[in-house]
């Protein structure tokens, strides 16, 4: 299949999977046609079945904001046409479902058909989605695509709950590619930030308010009282500086290293024992799945589709949002015996083979063939 796909090119979840499906149907013989205005964070190597087309976008005197959206229609029905592509998937479902629907409009006249898969991710459905000005659009992008995923069943359920959405929506959870996170002998690597064999724990995200980054410090502070322990904090966003004033309020900045965004983020998750995700919100969970697969336990909310993902008692624990100490006490309770600190990396690294993309990739393809011939 010739097959086009839409992402936003940037470190967040929707992205990645975005990106990372493509590499993988790439690798597995499909002509794979990214198209964005920016090459994606991790789009990091290119094959004879890979491509890339930036959509560029102008700055007019006339416009306070650049027209993206009409840009990026018109690169849309471009290369359709002239790539002779088979479907459209586009990852998130603002603008992009909407502006797929308007390139579909434009290629119909013109005598071209072509198909189009949305998959919502999260943040486009549980937070942008809901504003009252974009819903309209929203349904209405939902109910006109040829084919919809959602990466949860929690997503699913909230997109029907939220939204006029009569269309049926297939749920195509998120995938880890083992050929990269796999836990990796890194002796050195740990010896240099915990030199006393101290705990390591990690927390990965994009800062915002949404992912609770001052209760990550605050579980920390009373891990580290009982137990000797570094905390890393990688990512980067608008609630780094806050998280960073709170570490050093605590006494604990010399414990705490903010290393801002890694691309080889599986290198630090083999280094680590615990990732701490204490999200308000997560349609998924992705930055975890990676963890499991590095062998590293999860202590998490259950919010969203977290409870899909993290098996409480199992791979890790399961608190309430806010919960701070419940999740401490939890995180000591695997981080103090070795035997059992051991069980749960066992534990996290056998669940997160249930989402391996070798089983994941054969839905995407057997939903894309099947979008295809219904709408022949």
């Amino acid at each position: 299949m010739k097959i086009g796909i839409v992402c936003y090119p940037t470190f967040g979840g929707s992205g990645v999977v975005a990106t990372e499906l493509g590499k993988a149907l790439a690798s597995n013989g499909h002509q794979v046609h990214f198209i964005t205005y920016n090459q994606p964070a991790r789009l990091d190597f290119f094959s004879a079945n890979l491509f890339y087309h930036e959509v560029a976008v102008s700055q007019y005197p006339l416009f306070d904001y650049p027209p993206y959206e009409t840009v990026l229609a018109s690169k849309l029905v471009d290369v359709v046409r002239f790539e002779q592509l088979d479907i459209l998937h586009v990852h998130y479902a603002i603008p992009h479902a909407s502006v797929a629907y308007l390139a579909k409009q434009i290629l119909k006249a013109q005598g071209i058909q072509i198909p189009i898969v949305t998959t919502l991710h999260g943040t486009d459905i549980t937070l942008v989605g809901k504003d009252a000005s974009f819903s309209p659009v929203v349904s209405f992008s939902i109910n006109h695509s040829d084919g919809v995923t959602a990466v949860s069943t929690n997503l699913k359920e909230q997109t029907l709950q939220s939204f006029d959405v009569k269309k049926e929506i297939k749920v195509i959870p998120n995938f880890i590619d083992f050929t990269r996170f796999h836990n990796k002998n890194r002796t050195y690597f740990k010896k240099a930030i915990a030199p006393e064999h101290e705990r390591i724990i990690v927390h990965t995200s994009n800062f915002r308010k949404v992912k609770r980054t001052n209760d990550v410090v605050e579980i920390f502070e009373k891990i580290n009282k009982q137990i000797p322990s570094k905390l890393l904090m990688v990512g980067d966003g608008p609630e780094r500086r806050k998280a960073e004033e709170l570490s050093r309020e605590l006494g604990i900045a010399d414990s705490v290293r903010f290393l801002g965004k890694q691309e080889a983020i599986e290198e630090i998750l083999s280094v680590s024992d615990l990732f701490i995700m204490p999200s308000e919100s997560e349609s998924f969970g992705l930055a975890a799945l990676e963890a499991m697969a590095c062998g590293v336990p999860v202590i998490s909310t259950n919010a969203g589709g977290l409870p899909e993902l993290n098996l409480d008692g199992k791979s890790g624990f399961l608190s309430d949002i806010g919960a701070v100490e419940d999740m401490a006490a939890k995180a000591i309770k695997i981080l103090k015996n070795e035997e059992v600190l051991n069980t749960f990396k066992a534990e996290a690294l056998k669940r997160a083979h249930h989402f391996d993309l070798k089983n994941i990739l054969p839905h995407y393809e057997n939903f894309y063939e099947e979008v295809i011939a219904n709408t022949k």
